[in-house]
């Protein structure tokens, strides 16, 4: 049986002070009725995604995009039809959304949204929600001051909300007594932490998650760490992405995007091929090799969650 294709535009609407998205509860009349979902509609006709999106959310909600930025498209099948999500994240509009059509609307504190009952399609939609645009890789730094106080620029100054800890030239002493205090300096500041190591890190340092290498993400058959916390991983091709949607990665790195000074042999995937495995993959993506922050509207535009980076994020 040839699966018919449904194309829907849907909104992550956040507040003005960033901290809340809007959901809506599906009428209990409808396929997967009292579940909730993030707003928006079928395609019609000839309609790209945004226009779809204005329209839906004019009559769904009442109010009108002013500023909004592509977020994620979510491939899902279900036993009688594959589903395309076209999502945008919207950051500005105009008038007071509320239920034109009947449905319950609840403005939700990102931390609280995995309390909510959502249709399966919608769980990487989530996690993009709940993401920034930015991820630090951290550098190989000898120096534990020099290390905090550079850390500390990032976070005050730059904004990061999200860091992975990777020291490599550290022993696992060392390593967790920097985790231990990149912990405190990331907690202060609002940030996630993940450990680039062993999931059992976690049992010496409370960090949010761990980083996977492409090489453990490939030994593993199932989620190393709790639901609660985040896991991330370092894809390259296509088959190490299936892997990390097969354990439940949360999101990926994919990379080199471009060649790096760190790896000068190896090919770079170049915007083309990154987009095209972009597409079809489980989970937010960041874009990794060789990015800097003027490179994050077009990994943006290329359905990639955001950029991810050493040298541009930590100087």
């Amino acid at each position: 049986m040839v699966k018919r294709r449904v194309h829907v535009a849907a909104a992550a609407i956040v507040s003005r002070d960033s901290q809340r998205v809007l959901i809506a509860r599906r009428p209990s009349t409808v396929d997967q009725g009292g579940l909730w979902e993030f707003p928006g509609g079928k395609l019609a006709p000839y309609e790209t995604g945004f226009e779809a999106l204005k329209r839906e959310l004019h009559e769904e909600l009442g109010v009108e995009i002013q500023r909004a930025q592509p977020l994620i498209r979510v491939h899902h099948e279900y036993p009688d039809k594959h589903i395309l999500l076209d999502v945008w994240q919207v950051l500005t509009f105009a008038g007071e959304p509320f239920g034109r059509e009947g449905q319950a609307v609840r403005w939700v504190a990102m931390d609280e949204l995995f309390n909510y009952p959502f249709p399966a399609a919608n769980l990487p939609i989530l996690r993009a929600v709940m993401l920034p645009t930015e991820y630090l890789i951290s550098d190989e730094e000898s120096d534990d001051e020099v290390f905090l106080t550079k850390l500390e620029r990032a976070l005050r100054e730059d904004g990061i909300r999200l860091v992975q800890l990777r020291a490599k030239t550290l022993d696992r002493d060392a390593y967790l007594a920097r985790a231990e205090k990149t912990l405190g300096l990331c907690r202060e500041h609002g940030a996630r932490l993940l450990l680039n190591g062993e999931p059992e890190l976690l049992k010496a340092v409370d960090a949010d998650g761990v980083h996977l290498t492409s090489e453990r993400l490939m030994s593993l058959e199932r989620r190393p760490v709790a639901e609660g916390k985040w896991l991330s991983a370092s894809t390259h091709d296509r088959v190490q992405l299936d892997q990390a949607a097969r354990i439940g990665c949360d999101f990926v790195t994919l990379s080199p995007l471009r060649t790096t000074p760190s790896h000068p042999e190896v090919e770079p995937l170049g915007w083309h091929d990154f987009q095209q495995l972009v597409e079809t993959a489980a989970m937010p993506v960041f874009a990794l090799g060789g990015m800097t922050r003027h490179d994050a509207d077009h990994a943006r535009a290329v359905g990639a969650q955001g950029i991810a980076s050493i040298r541009d994020f930590w100087k």
